[in-house]
C-alpha cells in the first residue's frame, strides 16, 4: 500500500464539529443528523481519508452532508490511530521526484514521535474492512434500507469493495487512492450502485490513465445504472476535503464537488 505527498498534505478548516460520537457495531462512529425530519430508512457511510476522525475537516464535511437531509456515519477506520493531524501540512518531506513518478510513494514522515513507514503496513485495506462491515451490518439492522458511500483517499478504495459486494445503493470517490486500472471493469461487471468520481488535475493516486479508463468502461452510457466522471483542474489530490479555502479556485472546485455529490444523493439514493 503506498501513498503520494499530497496524501498527507492539505490546510485544516476552521468550524466546530455538530455531530455526536456513538458506538455502531462496535465502532467508535461520528454521527451527524440533519436538523429537521428525514428518512430513517436511507443513510450516508463516510468513509475518510487517512487523518480518520482526527481531522476536523473530516467531521465538518459530514456535518454539511447532514444539512442536506441525510443522516452520515463516519466510521473509525483505525482504531484509533489514524495519521496525527498535526502531520497535515504542505512541509511532509518527501524524496524529489516528479508528481507522476512511482518514487515519491516512498514517504519519509518520521517527524516527531509519529513513522509512517510503520503506520502504513498496519492500516491497509485489510485492516479497515471489517470496521467498514461491521458498521453496515449495524446500520441495516437498525433500518437503513438504501445506503450511499462517499470515500475521500483512502476511504474511497471502500467504496468500490462495498459496491463489488452490493452492500451500497449509490457510491461516490473522490480522489480515491489505492485502485488499479482493473477495477474500473471489476466495477463494471459486479457493481450495480450508481458511481460519480470527482477527480482533479494533479493526482499521482488517480493519474490521467486511470481517469481514462474509468471513463473508457463506464461512460459513454455503457455503465446502465449511471454514472459520471466531474474533473477540476487547478487542483491537487486531496482538495475537496484538505483543499486551501484562501485559494479561489480550489475553493470553488471543492464546493462544486460537494454540490454534485449531494445532487448523486438525491437522485439516486
Amino acid at each position: 500500500m503506498s501513498f503520494c505527498p499530497q496524501c498527507v498534505q492539505g490546510v485544516r478548516h476552521e468550524g466546530t464539529p455538530e455531530g455526536k460520537f456513538e458506538t455502531i457495531g462496535g465502532v467508535k462512529t461520528y454521527i451527524a443528523l440533519p436538523t429537521t425530519d428525514y428518512p430513517k430508512d436511507k443513510a450516508i457511510l463516510f468513509l475518510t481519508d487517512v487523518f480518520g476522525l482526527d481531522l476536523p475537516n473530516n467531521l465538518l464535511l459530514a456535518d454539511d452532508y447532514a444539512r442536506n437531509g441525510f443522516q452520515v456515519y463516519a466510521p473509525d477506520l483505525f482504531d484509533g490511530d489514524p495519521v496525527p493531524a498535526d502531520r497535515l501540512g504542505p512541509n511532509v518531506r518527501f524524496p524529489s521526484s516528479s508528481p507522476n513518478s512511482d518514487v515519491h510513494t516512498h514517504l519519509d514522515m518520521t517527524q516527531g514521535d509519529f513513522d509512517m513507514t510503520k503506520w502504513r503496513p498496519k492500516h491497509g485495506i485489510d485492516a479497515s474492512q471489517p470496521v467498514v462491515e461491521a458498521v453496515v451490518a449495524a446500520l441495516k439492522a437498525q433500518g437503513v434500507a438504501r445506503l450511499g458511500a462517499i470515500g475521500f483517499c483512502y476511504g474511497a478504495r471502500h467504496v468500490f469493495d462495498l459496491a463489488f459486494e452490493h452492500e451500497i445503493h449509490v457510491a461516490v470517490g473522490n480522489h480515491p487512492s489505492l485502485l488499479q486500472l482493473e477495477d474500473f471493469d471489476t466495477y463494471a461487471q459486479k457493481a450495480v450502485a450508481p458511481l460519480l468520481l470527482n477527480t482533479c488535475e494533479v493526482d499521482a493516486q488517480f493519474p490521467p490513465e486511470k481517469q481514462a479508463k474509468a471513463d473508457a468502461v463506464l461512460g459513454g452510457g455503457k455503465f446502465a445504472p449511471g454514472y459520471e466522471r466531474k474533473y477540476f483542474a487547478g487542483c491537487s489530490h486531496g482538495w475537496s476535503v484538505r483543499g486551501d479555502m484562501s485559494d479561489p479556485v480550489v475553493k470553488a472546485a471543492k464546493e462544486e464537488a460537494f454540490k454534485g455529490s449531494v445532487e448523486w444523493f438525491i437522485k439516486h439514493l
